[in-house]
């Protein structure tokens, strides 16, 4: 056990705890709790990358765990949001289906040896998801920030879509060249 690796267990501890405090206290001061809860579970995602890669404590266990709290944390949120009514649930399903299809594809090709690492467009969405949470969370106590939360939660939508979109083609690019470079492995059809 490390720094890092016991951050990224806190993330995945804090979990139910922002549900509950969500779901039970938000109409009684529970949605500020609850965004700061969700505030300490984003910093402890940079942290836990800042301190593995300076202090050189990346770990098998940190690279598995971590991606799955960063998942369960988000998909807590939006999930949490969809019972409050705060946003339209079919939204949340296209965000939430991206994630698993794009860690399947990842599962996957790990497991042909091809490491798919995250792109751009994926770091991009994920910060755009944690800005769209900020804002709806804040947005069923300050009316005025709803109509921003919406616009960046679209944004989100669509960084989803298309960055699902990327993992795809890069699943495809990234396996086929393995199959290449490794005689007598089947590669996927182009």
């Amino acid at each position: 056990m490390n720094l890092p690796n016991a951050l990224t267990l806190l993330r995945i501890f804090l979990v139910p705890v922002l549900v509950v405090v969500l779901l039970t206290r938000a109409r009684h001061g529970g949605l500020l709790l609850g965004a700061a809860i969700f505030g300490i579970g984003v910093l402890t995602d940079y942290l836990d990358g800042y301190f593995a890669r300076r202090r050189n404590q990346v770990t098998r266990l940190g690279i598995l765990l971590d991606p799955l709290a960063d998942k369960l944390l988000t998909a807590a949120a939006f999930l949490s949001l969809v019972e409050l009514d705060a946003v339209p649930a079919w939204m949340v399903m296209i965000i939430l289906g991206r994630e698993f299809v794009v860690t399947g594809l990842r599962n996957v090709a790990a497991g042909r040896g091809v490491l798919i690492p995250a792109s751009p467009l994926g770091k991009g969405k994920m910060v755009a998801q944690v800005v769209a949470i900020f804002l709806l969370l804040f947005g069923l106590e300050y009316p005025v920030l709803r109509l921003p939360a919406l616009v960046v939660l679209w944004i989100v939508v669509l960084l989803a879509a298309v960055s699902g979109i990327d993992y795809f083609r890069r699943y495809w690019k990234e396996t086929a060249r393995a199959g290449q470079q490794r005689p007598g492995l089947e590669t996927p059809p182009e």
